[in-house]
């Protein structure tokens, strides 16, 4: 199959220390086939200094072409996705952290099955694969592993990581999905509508992983776990 251009999505609340490092990454970036490069930041009302470093890094880089989109009011992780995701021209359109926990080198890992013409969504799975994982939280993979195994159940999948920000997709395929979690909840509901999809097919490829701490930045927490399981019964079992 082939692909013209890429939407990267990046979802953005006070990540004025790492975000221009991300930037830099994606304008290294060469994907497979010289795919184009749509980068689209979604600034959810950020209160320290992002807005100012992506405008600098834009107006300094202008070749990147970097659409920055803002939310007048902080809404959310999901909200801020929407917003991109509305935006998005690309035939597929991918995730991005504006963190350094995923390498957007990998992406052409995500492209290989739908450049091969096998899939409409690719999950970058972090707990398959031989590729580097930071070791961190116990607890933390556990959840994770809890909030996949209840997906799985709703969805009949045999994902190994739903809460993976990497996350692949043909655009007619997220564009028409009615989405509505504005915070995390956006991770089970969009696999549990797309996993509806007639005729979709998923893959999942192994990915890095190089985490955070709490004090390096991390934003989920218990809530937002307790919030996943809500989402998983929610859209799992009422459709």
């Amino acid at each position: 199959m082939s692909i013209n251009k890429l939407s990267i999505i990046i979802p953005v609340y006070n990540e004025a220390r790492t975000i221009h490092q991300i930037l830099d990454l994606l304008r290294e970036l060469t994907l497979v086939n010289n795919i184009e490069k749509e980068i689209i930041i979604v600034n959810d009302c950020s209160t320290d200094e992002s807005v100012e470093v992506i405008q600098s890094y834009a107006a300094r880089h202008p070749q990147m072409g970097v659409r920055l989109l803002q939310h007048s009011v902080n809404k959310g992780k999901g909200a801020a996705l929407h917003t991109g995701i509305r935006e998005a021209t690309g035939e597929y359109v991918v995730i991005q952290d504006a963190d350094l926990e995923y390498d957007p080198e990998e992406y052409n890992l995500l492209l290989k099955p739908v450049l091969r013409g096998f899939a409409d969504v690719v999950y970058g799975s972090r707990f398959m694969g031989g590729n580097p994982h930071r070791i961190l939280f116990f607890w933390h993979s556990i959840g994770n592993a809890v909030l996949t195994f209840l997906s799985n159940m709703f969805t009949d999948l045999n994902l190994t990581d739903i809460e993976t920000c990497y996350k692949l997709f043909r655009r007619d395929i997220i564009q028409g999905l009615k989405l509505e979690e504005n915070r995390f909840g956006f991770e089970p509901e969009v696999t549990a509508k797309v996993s509806r999809v007639p005729n979709v097919r998923i893959y999942e490829v192994g990915i890095s992983y190089y985490g955070r701490t709490y004090a390096e930045g991390k934003k989920i927490g218990w809530r937002d776990g307790f919030r996943a399981i809500y989402c998983i019964v929610k859209y799992g079992l009422f459709r």
